[in-house]
């Protein structure tokens, strides 16, 4: 016979074993989410210390004299300002190009019939096995070409390749139901109309998602604006803490300051976004999965 409780009612046993693996799974999520989150507070804590408090060869969890110095230099003494102006600037320039031009290919691929529809679709999709670093130094000798190092239009053009968000929207348009565009296409739309004001208005929860981990992923992009920027002025952040030193050596509390400062905008989007994030993240894995 079937153990009581098998059939909907609990025993007392097994409800003491459920509880004792939840627990235990509780601690090892805890666990794992304290050792993800002490590199930051480590970072944090560490840009508040004396520069001989951070160098000293034991671990301290609290600094002995806070002190916000560190934040002071890098505001005053750096050229923090213009990093910031020049992260806003390319990170808005490669969400708005990259996410309304997928949004453009992906319609295409989807609605209309064209030749040569598929191999370009098939050429997207194999793109996914081209890693952006193999296109560094062409993206490199072209934007040299064209006279666009140490630009803003330098850092934006070779970071507007993105095939997971044209697949995306491809795959959020083929499930919009056929009947809309039929009807657009009877009062006589184009299909510029039909994108805007049927498809659009649908799949606004997308792109906003889309937007948004676009956006964080520009502002934290390091090797492209790298190696696009000499120019002490046109740095982003993320190139930008790297020049916080001084004549004498590195000044670790100082880079933690500025690198502090680097990451807290994106860490507030995400905060006030996570849901969104979170969205775009699970599309994302889905058509890489």
């Amino acid at each position: 016979d079937a153990p009581r409780g098998w059939a909907g009612q609990m025993t007392p046993e097994s409800a003491k074993r459920l509880n004792f693996v939840g627990a235990g799974i509780t601690l090892v999520t805890v666990l794992i989410a304290l050792l993800w989150a002490f590199p930051i507070y480590w970072g944090i804590v560490s840009s508040i210390k004396p520069e001989d408090e951070v160098v000293r060869p034991f671990i301290e969890l609290w600094p002995e004299n806070p002190t916000l110095n560190h934040y002071w230099f890098a505001l005053t003494k750096t050229k923090i300002g213009y990093w910031y102006v020049n992260s806003i600037v390319t990170a808005l320039g490669v969400t708005v190009l990259t996410v309304s031009t997928s949004m453009l290919a992906g319609y295409a691929i989807s609605q209309l019939r064209f030749p040569g529809r598929r191999p370009l679709y098939w050429l997207i999709l194999a793109s996914f096995m081209v890693p952006t670093q193999v296109l560094i130094i062409n993206h490199f000798v072209l934007m040299a070409d064209l006279g666009l190092l140490n630009t803003w239009a330098g850092i934006i053009l070779p970071q507007l390749i993105s095939p997971v968000i044209i697949i995306v929207y491809k795959q959020f348009f083929d499930q919009v139901p056929k009947d809309f565009r039929e009807a657009a296409v009877m009062d006589n739309a184009t299909e510029f109309g039909i994108l805007l004001k049927v498809y659009m208005p649908m799949n606004w929860g997308v792109t906003t998602a889309l937007s948004i981990v676009t956006f964080i992923w520009a502002w934290n992009a390091f090797l492209w604006p790298f190696l696009a920027v000499t120019n002490t002025k046109m740095m982003t952040i993320t190139v930008g803490i790297t020049q916080v030193n001084d004549a004498f050596g590195v000044y670790y509390a100082r880079q933690l300051a500025s690198a502090v400062m680097a990451g807290f905008p994106v860490a507030l989007a995400y905060l006030l976004f996570q849901r969104r994030v979170t969205q775009a993240i699970t599309l994302s894995a889905g058509i890489k999965g």
